[in-house]
């Protein structure tokens, strides 16, 4: 079984380095200054996009491995396809074999009727009387015998030839024998064909067979890596994902100290704008009673429209 380190060094992945990643303690996201959390936001930002390259990097890979998964098993069912398709010819020459092997038996029956009715059966056969008659004249022309010697063989010579002749005529007078028998040849000689071609498709089968087990076999191994590159797509996506989660709270955070800062500068300067209009409205009495006024008084007047 594959480990993910050894699909990390067979697939050149970077492994992910956990303290690189950026935390994000609550206290520090409640309390921390805006400057300090503009700061973290970068880092988390920073962080998650580099977890989501890696992320796809990984999710590329196992997408490669898949491919290739789904190539082998492809092989592999091809393999399948000709395993039967060869295991299927064999049994269609088995049946043909099977067949002519039993009309030819049927056929050699028949001769060993006929012949037994001929009474060929007896002795030796045609062939087997030729090759002893020749043996016979070959000493007959080689060796030098003695006058009896000479004389028996050629007797002998004479009674082998004197069978053949026997059975030549027999055979003649038999009429269909010689066909029956070249029929019968034939016929077990088209079984022997079909033999060899199940001999021939049943090995070619086999090695079919034999391949599709190989490529099944590479489509698990390759299928296994890729599962382990998954968990580490995975590994590398859940950490980006809890990465933009933070960057997300903190962005939040920001924009809620934002409007607390908008507010306070509102509330600020209502309130700078309630005292200039108190002051106002003090020198504006002041100036009906008569007192004299400078430039930054009128100034003031003017601005809370009093003048």
């Amino acid at each position: 079984m594959v480990t993910k380190q050894e699909v990390l060094e067979e697939f050149d992945v970077q492994k992910l380095d956990d303290e690189r990643n950026v935390d994000l303690p609550d206290e520090k996201l409640e309390s921390g200054s805006k400057g300090e959390l503009i700061k973290l936001a970068g880092q988390l930002r920073d962080r998650r996009n580099e977890l989501n390259q890696m992320a796809s990097e990984r999710a590329s890979k196992r997408d490669d491995l898949n491919a290739k998964t789904r190539e082998k098993v492809d092989e592999a069912q091809k393999h399948r396809e000709q395993r039967d398709e060869m295991n299927s010819a064999v049994q269609e020459h088995k049946n043909l074999r099977n067949e002519l092997n039993a009309k030819a038996n049927e056929l050699f029956d028949e001769v060993d009727t006929m012949k037994s009715d001929l009474e060929l059966d007896d002795g030796k056969d045609i062939d087997e009387l030729k090759e002893e008659i020749e043996q016979l004249e070959f000493r007959q022309q080689t060796e030098v015998l003695s006058t009896e010697d000479e004389r028996e063989l050629i007797e002998k010579i004479e009674k082998k030839r004197d069978e053949l002749r026997g059975k030549k005529e027999k055979v003649e007078e038999s009429g269909d024998l010689e066909e029956l028998i070249e029929e019968a040849e034939e016929v077990r000689s088209e079984a022997s064909q079909h033999h060899q071609k199940v001999t021939e498709l049943a090995d070619e089968a086999q090695e079919h067979h034999n391949l599709m087990i190989e490529a099944y076999r590479e489509a698990d191994d390759i299928r296994d890596k890729a599962d382990e590159m998954h968990e580490l797509f995975v590994e590398a996506q859940e950490a980006a994902d809890r990465h933009h989660e933070d960057f997300v709270r903190v962005q939040k955070r920001l924009r809620e100290l934002d409007k607390k800062e908008e507010r306070q500068r509102k509330d600020s300067r209502a309130e700078q704008r309630e005292a200039a209009k108190a002051e106002a409205e003090e020198i504006y009495q002041k100036f009906k009673e008569g007192e004299t006024l400078d430039t930054e008084d009128l100034m003031k007047l003017q601005k809370a429209g009093l003048l």
